[in-house]
């Protein structure tokens, strides 16, 4: 059925609405259109309009294992060296179980949004963007806007700290080769950067496939030589005293549990699901988009093959690793240094004052790996902002590496990754703003949306386990997420005095 106003082209109907999948939702796969443009060519219809930023940044070739790699990378990073200092804010018991919570939650939440996702498709509109699965189901065009704003700001966020923590990373092995050197810490900021730009220019997601997984080795390569040095430390004499004990005030008590909540909603969050899930989807694009006839004849039998399962074995994947890469450090961490222990592992192997509590090499080497790590979260972050800027600024008819394309993708990413550079030069605290970014990012875009979501767009029974489950994760984690960017601003307040525009230091 031709829709008006398209030229002609076969777009398949929504059952619910009765609409065609709009161009924006559809995904349009520019080679495999090529291999298709003359049968449209000789039956007198033009080809459907192609989406630039869908067809060359979030192309769909991948595989369920190839989106566990991208989930990883999204989600496992050195970020994971924060929760001895997270359980530090709860204690042993409400530590672990905190912990445990943000773990099954988040799975569940994850595993909502893919059932959601196919729940539109097989409606007949397909979405492979974030801000448009929620302004879809939630029917208000405002969420777009609210969620592209918090997505923008949390990818951002997490490129320019991945940056700075990646300069820094730099900045120590420097400092130990010649601690007298005259380079600073946006020396480094600039040599990541270039590297930065360089690889930024891989021009899909698709195309980071073999990148994260070697992230994905990385993370537990360092995870456990973190952890094993922390299991030397703590048997060690020159560890501090253990004590487990938390703050004699209430109020002081109050605050850093809901701090540690924010930072472990933070470390879990990964705010590009829908982006992540389109890796792993070309049949259904192809199938629904280049060939709508067939597809009606069929749809009985075949109505949008349900990308759930796939997505499930890529969950899976995905939380394998971090039950090992997250448990691991946080329970060696804690237990090795009590509640001294710093908001970054490393500086308590390495403190300011007396000998390192683990060998040279061995922290160089994890050094190292958690660099290396750092440029595929940036990359893998980058990518909703590039897709953002190719819709508007490619054009799909041209091939993807054609001058037409190639000079404005060029001059647009290397001018992105020079803007977050130059805010990780200007603003070097990162650190301590990781639980606001999970308070107000995170927190709502991973916690709360996908349950409402869920329950407006597949409408479970009011009485049904799953609505009520739903209803209270969405309850409890607003509280959470509102008292936990009251105390993370706190913490920011507090720590003020400390912070200096162009530091030549991250500020812990």
């Amino acid at each position: 059925m031709a829709v008006p106003g398209t030229g002609g082209t076969p777009f398949l109907l929504s059952p619910a609405t009765g609409r065609a999948a709009t161009p924006s939702s559809a995904v349009f796969d520019v080679e495999a259109a090529g291999s298709g443009a003359g049968a449209h060519h000789r039956a007198g219809k033009a080809p459907p309009p192609a989406d630039a930023g869908a067809a060359f940044v979030l192309e769909s070739k991948g595989t369920w294992w190839h989106a566990g790699f991208h989930l990883t990378t999204a989600i496992v990073g050195p970020t994971v060296l924060t929760l001895p200092y997270a359980l530090r804010g709860m204690g042993w018991g409400l530590g672990l179980a905190a912990l445990t919570a943000v773990f099954t939650v988040t799975f569940y939440a994850y595993f909502l949004v893919s059932r959601v996702l196919d729940h539109c498709e097989a409606r007949g509109c397909r979405h492979i963007r974030f801000r448009e699965l929620a302004a879809d189901v939630l029917g208000s065009g405002w969420v777009f806007y609210l969620v592209v704003s918090v997505q923008t700001a949390i990818n951002a966020g997490v490129t320019t700290g991945s940056i700075l923590l990646a300069a820094d990373c730099l900045q120590i092995i420097y400092s130990n080769l010649a601690p007298h050197g005259p380079l600073k810490l946006y020396h480094f900021i600039i040599v990541v950067a270039v590297v930065l730009a360089f690889l930024s220019q891989l021009p899909s997601f698709h195309s980071l496939r073999h990148i994260n997984l070697g992230s994905l080795i990385l993370s537990f390569g360092y995870t456990i030589l973190v952890s094993a040095a922390c299991i030397r430390a703590g048997v060690s004499g020159n560890a501090p005293a253990k004590d487990y004990s938390l703050s004699s005030s209430k109020s002081e008590k109050t605050f850093n549990a809901f701090l540690s909540i924010s930072i472990l909603a933070s470390v879990f969050g990964n705010g590009i699901l829908p982006e992540i899930q389109n890796v792993e989807r070309f049949v259904a694009a192809y199938y629904y988009v280049l060939k709508p006839r067939n597809a009606q004849r069929r749809e009985q039998a075949t109505l949008a093959p349900p990308a759930a399962g796939k997505m499930m074995k890529a969950l899976v994947l995905c939380y394998a690793v971090i039950f090992f890469t997250f448990y691991f450090p946080a329970i060696t961490g804690y237990w090795a240094f009590g509640n001294q222990v710093q908001s970054n592992l490393l500086q308590s192997l390495m403190p300011d004052e007396g000998p390192s509590l683990a060998p040279t090499w061995l922290l160089g080497l994890a050094v190292v790996l958690v660099l290396l790590q750092l440029l595929a979260i940036a990359l893998v972050y980058s990518q909703v902002a590039y897709e953002i800027m190719e819709k508007n600024s490619a054009d799909a008819a041209h091939g993807r590496f054609s001058r037409r394309n190639l000079v404005p993708r060029v001059a647009l990413r290397t001018a992105y990754v020079a803007a977050c550079a130059f805010v990780a030069a200007m603003l070097p605290f990162f650190g301590d703003i990781v639980g606001v970014v999970g308070a107000v990012g995170f927190i709502p875009l991973d916690f709360v949306l996908p349950v409402v979501m869920y329950n407006m767009a597949l409408a479970p029974p009011r009485r049904s386990p799953v609505y009520l489950a739903n209803v209270a994760i969405m309850a409890v984690f607003t509280g959470v997420g509102v008292i936990g960017a009251v105390a993370s601003v706190r913490k920011l307040v507090l720590d003020a005095n400390k912070f200096k525009l162009f530091s030549d230091n991250v500020v812990d």
